[in-house]
């Protein structure tokens, strides 16, 4: 690839991403939701119930940061726990009427901002910016998995 000085990829990517995270941030603020938890809300609308493990594995966090997300969203009345009835130490995880609600929301949210940051492209250049990165996501997800095989 030819480096242009003019152009630093890491930059421009951090600063759409900060942007980004700043209006999503402050539009979820307003339903009492921070960024991080809009996807465990939504494995839980697509399949009810799963275990604190089942939620860390479907969205790659550690068990650690499940417990401390599950936590804020309980006590927010988004979600209760209940015990699995075949296994009292497992927990089961499900949406309440208040999270069911705010997924239905989440995703009039996401089209807004989706809206916002696409306004003015034309459909070409979105199904372009598609393609160029799911390539830089296909080069970071490579990339990763072969410095794991290294040891």
């Amino acid at each position: 690839m030819n480096n242009k000085i003019d152009f630093s990829f890491h930059k421009l990517l951090g600063e759409v991403i900060r942007l980004h995270f700043s209006l999503s941030h402050k539009t979820l603020e307003k339903e009492g939701l921070y960024p991080g938890q809009p996807p465990l809300l939504y494995a839980l609308y697509d399949n009810d119930g799963l275990s604190q493990k089942e939620l860390a594995k479907k969205l790659n966090l550690k068990p650690a940061t499940i417990t401390v997300m599950i936590k804020r969203l309980e006590k927010s009345g988004f979600i209760k726990r209940t015990s699995d009835e075949n296994d009292q130490r497992i927990s089961r995880i499900h949406l309440t009427e208040k999270g069911i609600h705010a997924c239905v929301e989440l995703k009039a949210i996401v089209t807004d901002i989706d809206n916002v940051c696409l306004d003015n492209f034309t459909e070409k250049e979105i199904d372009s910016l598609k393609e160029l990165l799911n390539k830089v996501k296909n080069n970071l997800k490579n990339h990763k998995e072969n410095t794991q095989n290294i040891t």
